[in-house]
């Protein structure tokens, strides 16, 4: 851990009374130091690549037959209150509320029967692509896709992580450890990319002062253990003086123009409006040299009044993707990043007595964007009530081998090494990237 020494009062974060001081290494992450994250990045190389991940997890659970999949020749009890309208794609039709998804679609990917959720109230299968029930468990529990990427890809650029969540992490880097934990930009996050009242010249002074006693370090070193302690201490100085991650963070650095046209949504009933920059931070960061971005766009446990809560729901999400798959496209990174949009499971065919739906795990939608995919297309169909998977059923996993393989890493090869010293693939064995779509 790097401290360097600020301001004339101040604590450190134990609470003790000191002299105020700059800490580089915890960054949100588990308290690991930022030396040993990029220490661990930089094993596989650095390079200039874009190659990454938008994930958009919906919490709750969506209404997949309400928005990708609406049954209208169901019976009234099972084909809800939305209608279905046409997109650019001849043949695939969504929901009334996704127009400008609709308008769009060469652009996406529906996967109408994904199948293999846990069924549980859980960012956890969406994160990892494993269930947390699953057995046996690897030493060190599995590792979400963006500590895998972390792990398996070079750094895209200096003075960003790899893996930055905006929704909050369930099980971290797993076997891979903690110095792949996401980054979380909040609170002390933040707080720690800040320099304050040092001026970059006095920060300078310490660092040099302190690259003198690593030297001093290294020369009674009889075992050369301190070899490269200041090239990766170098890289965790450039995160806090470089503005690169903190400006795409701020949306008051983002162009003004760009922040009201993603809260500019057109449907007055849209619900989170003042939410709908996180999608436009989440390309900034991209942009900035992030590998996987994951947020949250909560609200779909519709156990009640489904039709009205989506009527909301729908159309600011509807914008948001939208606005970011369009500008991915217009940065020149439409082949490059991959997003993906889902939930942890669907919801049942017949709307309940509360005008809602309950959960179902037998099937679900996602939706795809980017990557190099062969998109404009809409993948597998549910029966007649939009309960079961009746053609092309997609595993979850094969999801997950599908974005691994847009950011060039080959699932049937590729191992990691749990904390027991065991290799472990990142997919089950079998589960391939979508033939459909690469």
């Amino acid at each position: 851990m790097l401290k360097i020494w600020g301001g004339k009062a101040g604590g450190y974060c134990d609470g003790v009374s000191r002299r105020s001081f700059l800490q580089i290494g915890g960054l949100a992450m588990g308290g690991v130091a930022l030396p040993q994250l990029l220490r661990a990045e930089d094993a596989a190389g650095i390079r200039d690549s874009h190659k990454g991940v938008v994930m958009i997890y919906l919490g709750g659970g969506p209404s997949h037959q309400d928005m990708y999949d609406i049954k209208e020749d169901a019976p009234a009890d099972y084909r809800g209150e939305f209608s279905a309208i046409a997109t650019s794609v001849p043949g695939v039709r969504l929901c009334e509320h996704m127009p400008r998804v609709a308008a769009n679609m060469e652009k996406f990917a529906v996967v109408r029967s994904v199948v293999g959720s846990e069924g549980d109230h859980s960012s956890y299968q969406c994160l990892t692509g494993r269930q947390m029930r699953e057995k046996p468990q690897p030493s060190g529990g599995w590792p979400e896709l963006g500590a895998i990427l972390a792990k398996a890809m070079p750094r895209a650029a200096q003075g960003a992580p790899p893996y930055i969540s905006m929704m909050g992490s369930r099980s971290g880097g797993g076997y891979l450890g903690a110095s792949h934990q996401s980054f979380s930009p909040s609170g002390k996050g933040m707080s720690d990319m800040k320099l304050g009242d040092i001026t970059l010249n006095r920060l300078e002074d310490r660092k040099g002062l302190l690259e003198g006693f690593d030297q001093l370090r290294r020369d009674v070193d009889s075992k050369g253990l301190m070899e490269g302690v200041d090239r990766f201490n170098q890289q965790a100085f450039e995160v806090i003086t470089s503005n690169r991650l903190a400006d795409a963070l701020s949306t008051s650095k983002a162009d003004p123009r760009d922040v009201e046209r993603y809260n500019k949504v057109g449907d007055s009933r849209a619900r989170n409006n003042g939410d709908l920059t996180r999608f436009l931070t989440a390309r900034r960061l991209i942009q900035a040299g992030a590998r996987c971005v994951t947020l949250s766009f909560g609200g779909w446990d519709t156990h009640e009044r489904n039709f009205t809560t989506l009527s909301r729901q729908l159309p600011a999400l509807d914008h948001g993707v939208t606005c970011l798959v369009e500008d991915l496209h217009q940065c020149g990174l439409g082949d490059d990043v991959s997003v993906v949009v889902w939930g942890e499971f669907g919801r049942t065919p017949k709307v309940n007595r509360g005008a809602g739906r309950d959960h179902w795990p037998r099937v679900m939608g996602a939706l795809l964007a980017g990557g190099g995919m062969k998109t404009g297309q809409a993948i597998g169909a549910t029966d007649r009530l939009g309960g079961e998977a009746a053609s092309r059923a997609v595993h979850v996993e094969e999801i997950f081998a599908t974005l691994y393989h847009n950011c060039g890493i080959d699932v049937r090869s590729t191992t990691l090494t749990d904390l027991s010293g065991r290799p472990q693939y990142l997919v089950t064995p079998g589960r391939m990237p979508m033939r459909e779509l690469v």
